[in-house]
């Protein structure tokens, strides 16, 4: 599961060097002859595939890196029905808790090494190793081993046998180069120049990356599942989200794959050259409460250590309101820390109810009065205020940030908005140094990735605010252990139930993914879960060749 979010000028013309049809070079100007400019407003973390976490990051090393396997248009995650080859050619279960995996001969990386079982073996190796501390290291605790049993096979062996077993065991993994990176120690290579500058043996080679602009990258004319439809794709990195729409609507750019609310779709479905792709997404906002003092992280934070209090505000924001105003028809009130596009979505998740009279009165029975008179309420001589980190390429949150402080001005509560860059936003957010933030997770198909974010296994890595329940971990252990989607629903019920009544967070915002594509591009398909994994299959029009 990844932090990918919406909210992704160039500083003069981008000159891009591409091979026109006619054999001749020309600028990024004339792009019929198969170069496409992605425009976002943030720029990626890292192309060091364990350790990135934003949007473009992920994005981009799904194009370099290949998996092992992959899902499906159906986006099944239980056995492994409908699952797509991709580095492995074949697999099979030799027994309940091993499987082996036959790669394909002809995989190279984008250096013409082969792809080898003893690449497997060392990825998922860094990718479990404590030193480099993958965020993903949770879905992988029940692999036992992951071994190269002669060149072209790998065995992976289970602690258990669990629905979702082959799921853990492929889509979370982008397999990494044995020979580039073993000499490396594991606690250098978060910041080793492999990040900036990688290797992979996905369908788009690694070509540049010009800090603050834009990364090139140029297809694989050898990738073993055949040649890229797009000649060269080039990520530019616009600053914000109305920069990014105007490059697009301008014809500077030709996909923005998170338009944001309904006046970016507006001003996007006014361009002629441009088509709007409505797509799930598997995504949802919300604002976490940051359970640590961000000033000394070994004690409780002074204010969102209380659950009561927590519940009081949850109480304050009228979410159904929030989500007309800032996504209109393209967006829903999530039921909890999950998708409204994920299976276990469903309205009868038990939820804090919008209650502005039972709000105060929480509040006052807490002892948070306004004994002064200036409209914030306040107890011991302290009021009650708070900081929100918000990133400030994501017009959505922006927006939706605006909205949830007047909510809340109502009952007393003092929020202060803290826009910041988003690499600034993620560096603070991780790191702890907030009071509350607004964050946007983009999950996998599993409801596992709760895993990552909201459980015990994810302190340190992706559960910035810390939020630690022995119930909630125990019911979410249980749903992922179900024999069955039957049980595994009602499991999840139980779970989300559970951490909407602790409210270590607000979940607020379901988003539609909307995206712009411009019309000369066939074969266009988002997944849900990734806009990026069909990207390499689109077309140039005929007629616009």
């Amino acid at each position: 599961m990844t932090f990918r979010r919406a909210g992704l000028a160039l500083s003069g013309a981008l000159a891009v060097v591409v091979a026109s049809g006619c054999g001749r070079e020309s600028s990024c100007e004339s792009r019929s002859c198969g170069t496409a400019v992605v425009v976002t407003s943030a720029e990626a973390d890292a192309l060091f595939p364990p350790l990135s976490t934003s949007d473009v990051g992920v994005g981009l090393g799904d194009l370099i890196f290949a998996k092992l396997a992959d899902v499906g248009p159906s986006l099944n995650t239980v056995g492994d029905s409908g699952f797509v080859p991709v580095l492995a050619r074949a697999w099979r279960f030799e027994d309940s808790l091993t499987l082996s995996l036959t790669l394909r001969p002809e995989a190279r990386w984008h250096d013409g090494a082969p792809v080898s079982a003893e690449d497997v073996a060392f990825t998922f190796d860094v990718y479990r190793d404590s030193l480099v501390n993958s965020p993903t290291r949770p879905r992988l605790a029940e692999l036992t081993s992951v071994t190269a049993r002669d060149p072209h096979t790998v065995v992976i062996r289970f602690r258990r046998a669990y629905p979702e077993a082959f799921f853990d065991a492929v889509y979370h993994v982008r397999i990494l180069p044995r020979h580039l990176l073993d000499s490396i120690p594991r606690d250098r290579l978060a910041s080793h120049p492999f990040g900036r500058s990688p290797v992979g043996s996905g369908p788009y080679r690694f070509v540049r990356w010009k800090t603050g602009e834009f990364v090139e990258l140029a297809a694989d004319s050898s990738f073993f599942l055949g040649r890229p439809g797009i000649r060269r794709l080039i990520w530019r990195f616009a600053g914000d989200p109305f920069t990014a729409v105007t490059q697009l609507v301008a014809g500077d750019a030709d996909i923005m794959h998170a338009l944001g609310g309904p006046e970016n779709v507006r001003r996007v479905a006014s361009a002629a050259q441009v088509r709007l792709v409505e797509y799930p997404l598997t995504a949802y906002g919300f604002v976490a409460f940051n359970l640590r003092d961000p000033r000394a992280p070994d004690r409780p934070h002074p204010l969102f250590a209380d659950r009561e209090l927590r519940r009081a505000l949850s109480m304050a924001v009228d979410r159904g309101v929030l989500v007309r105003a800032v996504l209109g028809e393209y967006g829903r009130v999530p039921v909890g820390p999950v998708s409204r596009a994920l299976w276990i979505s469903s309205d009868d998740v038990e939820q804090i109810p919008f209650d502005t009279g039972a709000a105060r009165r929480a509040l006052a029975e807490l002892g948070w009065r306004d004994s002064n008179g200036d409209g914030v309420v306040d107890r011991a001589g302290r009021p009650l205020a708070f900081d929100l980190l918000v990133p400030s390429t994501s017009s959505v949150r922006h927006g939706a940030a605006l909205i949830l402080q007047e909510q809340l001005r109502r009952v007393g509560v003092a929020v202060t908005l803290r826009e910041q860059e988003f690499n600034v936003f993620m560096s603070r957010a991780a790191a702890g140094r907030f009071d509350a933030y607004f964050g946007m997770w983009a999950q996998d198909p599993s409801p596992a990735s709760i895993l990552e974010t909201w459980t015990a296994a994810g302190l340190g890595h992706s559960n910035f605010g810390s939020y630690a329940s022995p119930a909630f971990d125990s019911l979410v252990h249980a749903a992922v252990r179900a024999p069955d989607p039957a049980a595994a629903r009602e499991r999840w019920r139980a779970a989300l139930s559970q951490i909407n009544a602790d409210a270590p967070g607000l979940w607020l915002l379901a988003p539609t993914g909307v995206a712009g594509v411009h019309r000369r591009f066939d074969n266009v398909s988002i997944r849900p879960d990734q806009w990026t994994a069909d990207l390499w299959t689109w077309r140039v029009a005929p007629a616009s060749r």
